[in-house]
């Protein structure tokens, strides 16, 4: 059964999926990494200096995009009824729905970092810390973003709300993932996967409760 669920929330989640948003956060995060050598000019050392906290931020941005229907569908048609009444409580969908986040829009990020890595001028280590980085940071970014789309499910303006919480909920994971570029030691990198796992491991019943909440109303 969770098998089955989750092929069906990827399926959802997809590029091309029912309900996904398609290829607009890989698209959003390629324009970010190419439009913004031309808003600060052609200073390579700037652009080397930059480029890798510009990444950060355009993942995080792109992780947002896909949260208004990463919930609200969902409940509007009764599905999350339907699981309940099968024995699958919403906890254990929501730790579904955050593996199936995850798949649908990081490696899409990982493998888009390359090529945005080259237009900003970041040389191989840098890059290698930005993967790195990002790896340990979008579980985090993706556990982040279910819990608040659950939070927003229903409401007026939801989607604008999830953006706006979002951002400063994800602070600590681009402090530690963006500031292990100006560091020597992993220490960065470590601190970002920590917090990473500590917010998959509450997502689910944060993002659970959340939704009890909404089914309620």
């Amino acid at each position: 059964m969770i098998a089955a669920l989750l092929r069906r929330d990827l399926a959802t989640l997809l590029p091309g999926g029912r309900g996904g948003s398609g290829l607009l956060p890989l698209l959003f995060f390629l324009a970010v990494a190419m439009l913004y050598p031309f808003a600060v000019g052609p200073d390579a050392q700037l652009l080397a200096r930059t480029g890798g906290g510009v990444i950060w931020i355009a993942a995080l941005l792109a992780a947002i995009l896909p949260l208004e229907k990463l919930v609200t569908g969902d409940l509007d048609a009764g599905i999350f009824d339907q699981l309940r009444l099968r024995g699958i409580s919403e906890e254990t969908a929501m730790a579904v729905r955050l593996l199936a986040h995850w798949l649908a829009f990081a490696p899409l990020l990982l493998l888009a970092t390359l090529p945005a890595a080259a237009l900003l001028g970041l040389d191989g280590k840098t890059t290698q810390t930005v993967l790195l980085g990002l790896v340990a940071g979008t579980p985090g970014l993706a556990a982040v973003g279910l819990i608040v789309a659950a939070l927003t499910a229903g409401m007026r303006g939801g989607a604008a709300l999830a953006g706006l919480m979002v951002i400063p909920l994800a602070v600590p994971i681009l402090i530690f993932g963006a500031g292990a570029l100006a560091r020597p030691d992993p220490g960065g990198l470590l601190f970002a996967g920590a917090i990473s796992l500590g917010l998959c491991a509450v997502a689910p019943f944060g993002a659970g409760a959340a939704l009890k909440a909404a089914r309620e109303t």
